[in-house]
Parts: C-alpha cells; structure tokens; sequence
C-alpha cells in the first residue's frame, strides 16, 4: 500500500508538549495506520464480492479500485491544503470522521442493493483516507529524537502492513463466506462496515481528545530560479510515471488475485482470498528486510534487481499452471515492498526548494492503482489471464528502465 510522503515540519516550541505525550500519540498513529491499511486493502475482497454479487464483468467489478485510488489522484493536493488550513489534529479527526460516513453508507447501499451506491461510499472513504495519510505523516517525523525519525516511519508503516494482511483474511470470513449462500445478496458486507464505521468514530473521538504536539510546516523561499520549474528535473518526470506504474501494478494485481487463485487451483472465493494475505504479509516481511539492505546497496540497484524479479515471477506464474502459478504471482508482493520508497526518494532527489511542489505531484501519481487495473478488468473481459498479466509486466519494465536509467538527472547522463 502507497504512503503519501511527509511534509517538512517542525514542533511549535510554544505548544507546552513533552516527551512523555509521545508513546499515547505513537500508539494512536498506529491505529490509524492499521486501520488505513485494513481498509484500503478490504478493497480486495470487495472486487470479487461485487463481481459475483451483482454478477459484473471484471472491468465493472475493478471500478472498486478505480473510484478508490482516482481519489488520490483528485485529493491529494487539495488535501494538503485543507490540511494546512485547520491544522494536521484537526486534519486527522476530519479524515477519521469522513472514512466513518462512507462506511456508514455501505448500510443503505446493501439495503438497495445499488452497486453505484457502493461506489459513492468507497470515494468517501477514499477521501477521508488521502486526508488521513496527509494529516498523519508528519507527526511520526517529531514524536521523537530526529535521527530515529526513519525508524518510526518503518514501524508505524509496518504496523500498516499488518492491516493489510489481516484484511483478506477478515474478508473471506465475514464476507466472502457469507455469499457462497446467497449469490444475488450484498447483505454481508452491512455489518462489517458499520463495524468499522464505529471503530473509525471511536478514534476520531480518541484523536481529538489526545494532546498532541503542535506541528507547523516549513515553507520554503519565494525565489524564483531563472527558467527552473518543477518539470525541468529529469528524475522527477520519470518518477511520475514511476509511481503511476508501481502502484498501477501493485494493486491491479492485489485486485484480481482472488479470482486467479480460483480459476488456477480451482477453489472457492472464500478460500482464495485467504492466500491474498501473503501477497501483502510478504510486502510486511521485505520492507524491513529491504530497510536493512538500502543501507549498505544503492537504492536504485534494488530497485532494478526488484522489478526484474517481479517480471520474472509474473512470466513464471502466468506460463504455469497450480499452485506454481499461485505462489509466484503473490511472490511478486516481496518485490514490491520497497518499490514506492525508493522511486519517490530518487524522484525528488536534488530538487530543493521543489520537493515540496514535487511531493503532491507524486501523490496525485497513485491514480495509476485506478487506471491500470481498470484498464487489467478489461484485457480480462476480452481476453485471457496471460494476456491481462502483461500488462503489470509493462509497467514493471518501466521500473526497471527508472531503476537503470531513469532516476538519473539531466547532469548525469
């Protein structure tokens, strides 16, 4: 799951705030990311819940991602601004609150059984999500001395890892489960969501009520470099396409993973998705594996090294049958672990006072989870589940070019 990177900030040193309010504010953090991560990859089994619950092709099932992940694309910015308006506390409780009505919406939307209602309720989240990630960020960076501030990141981020790993699980349980009964139905997923709804209240409530320290963020100089802008740093441009492709490849695979592992091993929805843990529990394992590798290999050598690993798995698994084909594929969520760190850091590396400028450029990037696997649902539709899996290949050919060649500036080459 993509993070959207932290602003620069400083504590305001006339908040009054103390050490000791820092563990109560860390644990909290932690929450929030578990549960970000809990519902973003929930996503995953809603995909093939929908597609056989209001009987949809894999291109009108993939529109659960598609309206999630346009959010950031649409947000990101403005949230940002949002953010700087009412202050990062504020901005987290506002995007616990928003999530909240989105889940309550799931309640209706089953009532009716409108999958477009559904779609509305998983913008919402979205939105709520994207202000969240915006809003949080920057308090894991100054809860704490500054050079363990890298260290917190990767444990709060790994606490997000395991939301998205318990997540298919709960999935196929209190979800999948239920509609091997009663196809025509999208009753099961009511109470889980309005489950999660009150969850997502009670932290906002906790949230608002903690004394958190008071972050400001540092602005950068208003000088204007002589025919200099954003777009003139090579590294930057392809690290657009950079994200668009990584995160496009993450989750269009995460997508449809339940109905591959179906159709290769010839199991049940419900005991699909339970494999789709490892996918991401694997994305757990080599971020802190991957933490301990960068300091000591160059970044975008691992990089090359991931993505060619993960072209290798993909071609592996789609010319193969069983449980070959299973395992390699959800292989590939290894090699994906430390692609979006990586890319975004050798993106904005040496743009100065444009890294802030560049930071939501690379957010509003993460649309790319919304346009390739829309784009995987309709290879399927048409053709075969070789030829859709191309397309993940394609975008990690491109990785492995950043990774080479493309994470260079102009004065490198």
């Amino acid at each position: 799951m993509a993070n959207l990177p932290a602003q620069t900030i400083t504590v305001d040193e006339q908040s009054g705030q103390t050490a000791q309010n820092y563990t109560p504010a860390l644990l909290s953090l932690a929450v929030l990311y578990f549960m970000m991560g809990f519902i973003t990859c929930l996503n995953d089994t809603l995909v093939p819940f929908f597609k056989k619950g209001f009987s949809l092709t894999y291109s009108q099932s993939s529109l659960v991602q598609f309206y999630f992940f346009l959010t950031y694309g649409i947000m990101s910015i403005p949230a940002g601004k949002i953010v700087e308006k009412v202050g990062y506390k504020t901005g987290m409780v506002m995007g616990f609150a928003i999530a909240a009505v989105g889940a309550i919406l799931f309640f209706p939307a089953s009532a009716l059984h409108l999958y477009a209602l559904f779609l509305a309720a998983l913008f919402i989240i979205a939105i709520g999500i994207v202000l969240l990630q915006v809003a949080a960020n920057p308090y894991i960076t100054i809860l704490g001395p500054a050079k363990t501030a890298s260290s917190r990141l990767t444990l709060i981020q790994g606490v997000g890892s395991i939301g998205t790993t318990v997540a298919p699980l709960f999935g196929a349980y209190f979800i999948l489960a239920p509609l091997e009964q009663s196809h025509a139905s999208s009753d099961a997923v009511r109470y889980p969501y309005l489950g999660i709804a009150a969850l997502l209240a009670c932290i906002a409530l906790v949230v608002w009520r903690l004394r958190l320290p008071v972050i400001k963020a540092v602005t950068g100089t208003n000088e204007v470099e002589s025919g200099k802008s954003v777009f003139s740093f090579r590294n930057l441009r392809f690290g657009l396409g950079g994200i668009f492709c990584y995160v496009g490849a993450e989750v269009s695979i995460g997508t449809f993973l339940t109905n591959y592992i179906t159709d290769a091993i010839h199991i049940s929805e419900k005991e699909a998705n339970s494999y789709v843990a490892f996918y991401w529990g694997s994305m757990l394992v080599g971020r802190f594996v991957g933490a301990l590798l960068l300091k000591s290999v160059k970044p975008s050598s691992i990089l090359a090294v991931c993505a060619t690993l993960a072209i290798g798995l993909v071609a592996i698994s789609i010319n193969s049958a069983g449980y070959l084909a299973v395992w390699t594929m959800i292989a590939v969520g290894l090699c994906n672990s430390i692609m979006f760190a990586i890319i975004f850091s050798l993106a904005v590396q040496g743009l100065g006072k444009f890294t802030t400028q560049a930071s939501g450029l690379l957010s509003t990037a993460i649309a790319g989870g919304a346009i390739v696997s829309f784009c995987q649902g309709l290879l399927i539709d048409h053709f075969t589940w070789p030829i859709a899996f191309l397309l993940p290949i394609v975008c990690y050919g491109y990785i492995l070019f950043y990774g080479i060649n493309g994470y260079k500036a102009a004065t490198d080459l």
